[in-house]
């Protein structure tokens, strides 16, 4: 199964302090998002993890799951 890549990366942290990792898939970018479980209450969390899984399925263009994602990301105080 290809990769859906990223236009260019979306930077996050990590559970470890000071420590943080590029994102540069949706497939990537959904286990991030299933990482932040306890964030699954909030709409952009669960807009995020739609929209990474159907841009697995080919429903929608990696870019809007990439804009989804950095939402999130944002949303939750992930985003660096």
């Amino acid at each position: 199964m290809p990769l859906h890549w990223f236009n260019s990366p979306i930077y996050v942290s990590t559970a470890k302090h000071g420590e943080r990792y590029a994102v540069t898939n949706a497939e990537r970018a959904a286990e991030f998002l299933l990482s932040w479980r306890e964030h699954s209450r909030e709409e952009a969390w669960r807009a995020a993890v739609s929209a990474c899984m159907a841009c697995m399925k080919g429903e929608i263009e990696t870019e809007r799951a990439r804009e989804a994602f950095e939402a999130a990301a944002r949303s939750i105080g992930h985003l660096l």
